[in-house]
């Protein structure tokens, strides 16, 4: 277990936002954490990116961060780990505190991503793939890397295309109630199983949007009312053809185990999940990694309604990167803001008697991933 407590918590509204610069969203998200937590002294400031640098021409923004809010001459760091940008930042600082090094520090993320074109965009995401192997000069693309996972998951198990739009429905519906979620309009089974297909089986409700947005948390070895229990992280293949099991994503179910095992508690212990959910195939393979259910059933659970903020293993109830939204480097530090507003009983979609959360951030086709445990204390 650590000895590092979350102290406050900020977040923009994730979306489109022309009218807003990367270094506004990141600085509206800090000032919010730090307002949360009393405006403490800052020891360091770490910040999750993974684009500012190849679309939006902007790095250092650690430095800018420090400079901007008046927190003196601080060690400040980007931290870039893909789509697992903001986990990575999180664990950095814990690991700083654990050090001995810093009292409380400043952890935020963001990404600037609607200014740019989608080919733009798809390429800068692409640098998070091995691009100096075969299946990339194949022409592989994540949404191909997890459409062809949902074909085999459908050979191997009863599971169908209906499956995976129910989970689209699922966190659709919870972001609903989340004010700062990025898709705010209702959408229906049908509506989701007849969208058009970005690649075959996956349509546009099952892959994550592009996204505007930042999200940031003051973290201290203070005590709190709210304990960061354990913090864990792993790197797997880089490519699909090193995978021994296509369904499996063994930087996932290792970084859970990890965590569980710092934590000394179980996947029947967690009250409340925030998931990569890149995609709507990626939310089932992680249910199963994460042991809330078994390989191959995760569907069932799916389709069982268990998933739902009402079912027995709640799993974003923020609305999840498919409908909160994906600005890249703040999605990590975004399932955060939302897991401690669930443990300090203010969260949109609340889970009554919330104690034990879970967040899971994933980054390239399962190149890393980072599980965080929180405790309401």
């Amino acid at each position: 277990m650590t000895n590092v407590y979350v102290h406050g918590i900020g977040m923009t509204q994730f979306g489109t936002f022309v009218d807003k610069s990367m270094k506004e969203l990141l600085l509206e998200a800090c000032i919010k954490a730090l307002e949360d937590a009393g405006n403490p002294k800052v020891d360091a400031v770490y910040v999750g990116n993974f684009m500012g640098g190849a679309i939006y021409n902007q790095e250092i923004l650690g430095a800018i961060v420090a400079n901007e809010l008046g927190l003196g001459f601080i060690p400040t760091a980007k931290v870039e780990g893909a789509c697992a940008s903001g986990g990575i930042a999180l664990r950095q600082g814990i690991m700083g505190i654990l050090s001995g090094e810093y009292e409380t520090v400043l952890v935020a993320g963001v990404e600037k991503m609607k200014h740019a074109s989608t080919s733009e965009v798809t390429q800068a995401i692409n640098a998070a793939m091995d691009n100096d192997s075969n299946e990339k000069q194949a022409g592989l693309t994540f949404p191909g890397f997890f459409g062809v996972l949902a074909n085999r998951y459908f050979y191997e198990t009863g599971a169908s295309k209906k499956h995976l739009a129910m989970v689209a429905l699922k966190n659709r519906e919870h972001a609903l109630n989340n004010p700062l979620a990025q898709f705010q309009k209702p959408a229906t089974l049908d509506e989701i199983m007849n969208a058009r297909i970005i690649t075959n089986p996956l349509g546009l409700f099952d892959c994550s949007p592009m996204t505007d947005g930042a999200a940031a948390l003051v973290i201290s070895k203070k005590k709190s009312g709210v304990h960061i229990r354990s913090s864990a992280q792993s790197s797997g293949p880089t490519q699909m053809q090193d995978a021994d099991d296509l369904l499996s994503i063994p930087a996932i179910r290792e970084s859970g185990r990890l965590a569980y095992e710092k934590a000394g508690v179980g996947p029947e212990d967690i009250d409340v999940v925030e998931i990569h959910d890149c995609f709507s195939m990626t939310e089932v393979l992680a249910i199963e990694e994460l042991g809330f259910f078994n390989k191959r059933e995760g569907w069932k659970a799916v389709e069982e309604g268990r998933t739902k903020s009402t079912g027995d293993k709640p799993v974003n109830t923020s609305g999840g990167l498919l409908s909160r939204g994906h600005p890249i480097g703040a999605t990590g530090i975004a399932q955060i803001y939302h897991l401690v507003r669930q443990l300090r009983g203010t969260a949109p979609n609340q889970v009554d008697g919330a104690r034990l959360a879970l967040a899971q951030n994933l980054g390239g086709t399962g190149s890393y991933s980072t599980v965080h445990i929180l405790e309401r204390v």
